[in-house]
């Protein structure tokens, strides 16, 4: 059975500095750096650097014991007792301290201002290991030595569990995000990807699934989903695309080179790239540009029984289902009424008997501006857009209309206006 003993627990901030004697007492250097192996389980301290200007150092198996006083190494130095630095191993300063890393209960790039130390005796053989790295305030006082005016803030801890290894020696640390990330809300994923590089952004995106890259995608400006698609490959792109509201597909492939649109539009169902297609064609500032073919549309010939059957059906694919629109066989609008209504409404009454028809509608060309007084006038959530023949072609949503009246970085704060019309349109929860 193997033996296990704790000797202590340090910060690498309180270790670094500290003089380090030999077996006789003698002072043979000062602690400079400390050298990591980072296996597949946790970093562990391989070596002391002790020298300033020398890659060698004492290997840990060299150290007897660790105090407030310094390091006391269990033999003369340096006969026998140091080694080469190799080429798997990594100073803790250079490497590992001030690098960032992703907050996920906070939603934004942190930094590594300390690091937590075990010192243990395993079957006879002591070791430091790396437990945790420390991101809080209390932590960058602490390397400044003013550790007591930091009193009231909490350590704020991440362990070593949940960092990958660093790909190479200029990575930022990453933490194992796949079940917590998934777990965030939309607007906080938008956050972290706004603030790290592509590279990175492409690792979050292969951790999630298509429906979570689609909700965090519709919370970011759209010169970053332009980059986040056009980094993907051209399958996954693409499906994406598909399953995204058409008119921001359209939106994304818009401001992409034609080549690569063009590409992708041919990796995707024919039906979808059909309608992404038909919205691409429409002046930028237009109600056509903004609206989106993903709507509930109903034959007046229903009952208001077998409309909410219908509308179990075609939900999952509408933007939003506040409004029914009640159109005949050639998709003319004849009436819409709200979903309220429809519920309330006695089973067998026909929609023809509940509708409103008196309709406020748009056409295609119409300008952002129109569209903005028209929302604002009959506090609506969504406007239909009709074609000189009336029929119906799309929807526009409150959140579309938001989205260019306000400031593009309200679009990624989950309390801004903006988000709490989109999660209203599309009936999304925070």
């Amino acid at each position: 059975m193997s033996e296990f003993t704790y000797l202590g627990e340090f910060y690498f901030s309180q270790l670094l500095s500290l003089p380090v004697f030999d077996a006789s007492g003698k002072k043979v250097g000062q602690v400079r750096d400390m050298v990591v192996t980072w296996d597949s389980v946790s970093p562990k301290v391989a070596g002391i650097k002790i020298v300033r200007h020398s890659q060698d150092v004492v290997p840990v198996s060299s150290i007897d014991q660790i105090d407030s006083k310094g390091l006391h190494l269990n033999s003369a130095f340096p006969s026998g007792n140091v080694i080469p630095l190799s080429a798997d191993q990594l100073y803790i300063s250079r490497w590992l301290l001030d690098k960032q890393i992703i907050d996920l209960s906070g939603s934004k790039l942190v930094r590594v201002n300390d690091i937590t130390l075990s010192w243990v005796e395993h079957d006879g053989e002591k070791q430091l290991i790396l437990r945790a790295v420390d991101i809080g305030v209390r932590g960058l006082f602490r390397r400044l030595g003013l550790e007591s005016f930091a009193t009231r803030w909490e350590n704020k801890f991440v362990g070593w569990q949940y960092i990958k290894p660093l790909e190479n020696r200029t990575s930022s640390l990453q933490l194992n995000l796949n079940e917590k990330l998934s777990q965030l809300h939309p607007a906080d994923i938008a956050d972290i990807l706004e603030q790290i590089d592509y590279k990175h952004r492409a690792d979050i995106m292969e951790t999630l699934g298509n429906r979570r890259v689609i909700e965090a995608l519709s919370e970011v400006d759209l010169d970053t989903q332009v980059e986040i698609i056009g980094q993907m490959d051209a399958e996954r792109a693409s499906d994406i695309l598909e399953e995204m509201p058409p008119d921001e597909a359209a939106d994304i492939l818009g401001e992409m080179p034609e080549e690569k649109s063009q590409g992708l539009l041919q990796l995707m169902a024919s039906d979808d790239a059909a309608e992404v297609r038909d919205l691409m064609q429409y002046e930028d500032d237009t109600a056509g540009a903004l609206m989106t073919t993903e709507f509930v549309s109903l034959s007046s010939h229903l009952s208001a029984e077998q409309a909410i059957g219908r509308i179990r059906e075609l939900a999952p694919r509408a933007e939003t289902v506040y409004y029914v629109y009640v159109t005949d066989e050639i998709d003319r609008l004849l009436g819409v009424l709200s979903l309220r209504e429809l519920i309330v409404a006695a089973p067998d009454t026909p929609l023809a008997n509940i509708m409103h028809t008196n309709i406020v509608s748009v056409q295609p060309d119409e300008d952002h501006d129109s569209i903005a007084d028209i929302f604002n006038k009959y506090g609506l959530l969504a406007l239909p857009v009709t074609d000189a023949q009336n029929q119906i072609l799309g929807i526009i949503t409150v959140d579309d209309v938001l989205e260019i009246l306000l400031p593009e970085k309200s679009k990624s704060d989950p309390y801004s206006w903006f988000s709490f019309a989109r999660r209203v349109a599309t009936g999304r929860k925070r």
